[in-house]
């Protein structure tokens, strides 16, 4: 039996995991690639610690995520099928190490982050305010 998501190091061992997917997939691999040229060393740790804050309660995220997807929504667009497979390769990402509640918990966040991303890419993408 797997356990679930206990401590930082499990979100960094998913957070690394997912992002060697990420940049190897065939639909959205080239916004880490082409899009934005990501330094995962240090982009790495920055979502380790915002899954961290989400899911543990520990540490804080300082970041601008929505902004800084609407940057790269202005260079390639994000569209519902990428979020689905981002979302889809997160999942199996995490089920390959862990269950439990934090892990169903990390599922619905993540679910509900990726409906969130696009409703404030594409309302800033037609000039609407988001904030």
């Amino acid at each position: 039996m797997k356990r679930d998501i206990s401590h930082r190091e499990d979100i960094d061992l998913v957070i690394r995991e997912f992002y060697g997917l990420l940049q190897k997939d065939d639909l959205i691999g080239h916004f880490f690639s082409d899009v934005i040229q990501l330094s995962f060393e240090e982009h790495i740790p920055v979502i380790v610690d915002f899954w961290t804050a989400i899911l543990l309660n520990q540490g804080r995220y300082k970041g601008q995520l929505i902004a800084k997807h609407i940057a790269l929504d202005e260079k390639s667009q994000l569209e519902k099928h990428h979020m689905e497979r981002w979302q889809e390769l997160f999942y199996a990402t995490i089920d390959q190490h862990f269950e439990g509640a934090i892990v169903d918990e990390a599922k619905r966040r993540v679910g509900l982050m990726g409906e969130l991303m696009l409703f404030k890419v594409h309302k800033a993408r037609e000039g609407n305010s988001i904030f």
